[in-house]
């Protein structure tokens, strides 16, 4: 059975896939306020085949859900580093920049009646900011070290290779407490009965966005580092 079809409201779908409302706003197409039309005819409205909108969408859903089974125990170190850089960092560099508009919507236009999202604002920014600087690290400097010993381990690779971890794992535990305090203000999540799509699309993006976080540090600091250090002793 197909997750996605035409009689679908645009609602609906954004509902079942949150980032498909990127490729909705995109192309011009509401999701909030007029989210109650099908997406046949909010596709129409715009000139637009309802199928070919909905094959994008389903496209982009197929990628986002992909899982590797593989076991990362077994995994050689340029194995795992290359399955973060293109699943979680990736994301990451996607999803961060995209979902900033609609955080400063929802605070600008439900935060007199919600102070909460204020400080998500601040929160959301914060992780950003701390985020996308630390995979920037990671991609530039650790991981081509980590990889550089994988091919060539030498005492001197080696010593590369670790020099920043202590530094990292620091890092990985900052981004975890402001994900820790989005969901206490958040109240892990609970909608307000009012609460307009962008305001569910929203609190549901920051939760994948924890989800994907927790196994990204995870892979990180519990399997690829852990291993690296272990061959110290």
């Amino acid at each position: 059975m197909e997750l996605f079809n035409v009689e679908q409201t645009v609602g609906e779908v954004v509902t079942l896939f949150p980032q498909s409302a990127d490729i909705f706003k995109k192309n011009r197409i509401d999701f909030c306020c007029g989210g109650n039309i099908s997406v046949k005819d909010a596709a129409e409205k715009r000139g637009l085949s309802g199928e070919e909108l909905l094959s994008t969408i389903a496209d982009l859903y197929k990628q986002k859900e992909h899982r590797n089974d593989q076991n990362w125990n077994e995994a050689s170190f340029t194995e795992i580093i290359d399955h973060i850089q293109q699943t979680h960092h990736q994301f990451l560099q996607e999803e961060l920049p995209s979902l900033s508009p609609y955080v400063s919507k929802v605070m600008r236009v439900h935060g007199v009646k919600y102070p909460h999202l204020v400080e998500l604002y601040h929160l959301f920014n914060q992780l950003k900011a701390e985020f996308l600087e630390h995979t920037e690290k990671e991609d530039s400097e650790q991981f081509p070290s980590i990889k550089q010993y994988d091919h060539e381990p030498t005492v001197e690779h080696y010593q590369e290779a670790t020099k920043e971890l202590t530094d990292l794992e620091h890092e990985h535990a900052s981004v975890g407490d402001i994900l820790k305090r989005i969901r206490v203000i958040t109240n892990d999540y609970t909608l307000p009965e009012d609460a307009c799509r962008t305001f569910q699309l929203v609190y549901k993006r920051l939760e994948n966005l924890e989800n994907d976080t927790f196994q990204h540090i995870h892979l990180e600091n519990n399997i690829l580092f852990k291993r690296l250090l272990e061959q110290a002793s």
